[in-house]
């Protein structure tokens, strides 16, 4: 039988918050160095500026809804219509490219700064579980402040990455980073990501387990999704024995899942060891 672990929630959001305050200077000293931000970053069909307007609109967006007083007309912005999530989450990333544009990419490292340092100030002493607007993921949709920390250092780590490959350029995602986002962020964010037509009927149970923590049970049932930490054993149908850093690559699309596995940084086991790869088809990344 496997041990149950726990964590200390308070203590983990504030090592999030240190861990990203560290990757925006990071993010800010990479974007320093670079002279011509139209080049083509790791992202297709975006370029360099593109990914960094697209952090300053996340920026804005979190920094905007732990403001006491907001400042954003989501409204107006946002889609209206009712659709899928990823569909959603699509709009709204083509819509935040523009957000900054022409002359104002110039200093886009000081936007970045000042928007992070203001999302970082503005909820400082606030409770890792207190409900923080959302809109852009769907009418009246909240996530807990510890979700939009990890949120926010996963794309700060992430897309940092995107503009670093294109700018050729070194960026690390470091395990303990990793391992941040995932016990911070894929909790809240991995059932939201599910794709329920592809879940009709389905009945799956992952164990997820990263190499020094956390450890998730990820449970598909019948086009709902649910994700646990530290949940007690159970019989799973598949399990999940990955490297933070890789499994946060694999899990964003900025690695392929063979190359993980070639490396020895992931690997399947359990009753259904080949169900591994429905993980990626059910929930995927926005």
């Amino acid at each position: 039988m496997d041990d149950v672990t726990t964590y200390d929630p308070v203590a983990e959001h504030e090592r999030t918050r240190a861990a990203l305050e560290a990757a925006l200077g990071r993010l800010v000293e990479l974007l320093g160095g670079i002279d011509d931000l139209e080049v083509p970053s790791g992202l297709p069909a975006w370029s360099v500026g593109d990914v960094g307007a697209h952090l300053a609109a996340v920026y804005l967006a979190y920094g905007s809804a732990v403001s006491a007083d907001g400042g954003v007309d989501w409204d107006a912005l946002l889609p209206r219509e009712d659709t899928t999530f990823g569909k959603r989450i699509a709009a709204v990333n083509a819509l935040s490219v523009g957000l900054v544009a022409g002359a104002e990419r110039k200093r886009l490292g000081a936007i970045l700064a000042e928007r992070g340092a203001a999302f970082l100030r503005h909820s400082e002493g606030l409770a890792p579980d207190l409900p923080v607007p959302s809109p852009w993921y769907g009418p009246g949709r909240t996530v807990p402040l510890a979700a939009a920390t990890g949120l926010l250092l996963s794309e700060t780590l992430v897309h940092g990455l995107d503009i670093a490959r294109g700018a050729g350029r070194p960026w690390s995602v470091g395990a303990a980073e990793a391992s941040l986002v995932i016990g911070q962020a894929m909790v809240t964010m991995m059932p939201l990501a599910l794709d329920a037509e592809k879940a009709k009927g389905v009945r799956i149970a992952f164990d997820l387990a990263l190499k020094g923590g956390p450890r998730l049970a990820v449970v598909v049932e019948d086009g709902a999704a649910t994700v646990t930490r530290d949940a007690p054993p159970r019989a799973y149908d598949c399990r999940i024995t990955a490297a933070p850093t890789a499994f946060l690559l694999v899990s964003f699309g900025r690695m392929p899942m063979w190359k993980a596995v070639a490396l020895g940084r992931m690997r399947a086991g359990g009753r259904r060891p080949w169900l591994a790869t429905r993980l990626s088809e059910l929930i995927t990344a926005p």
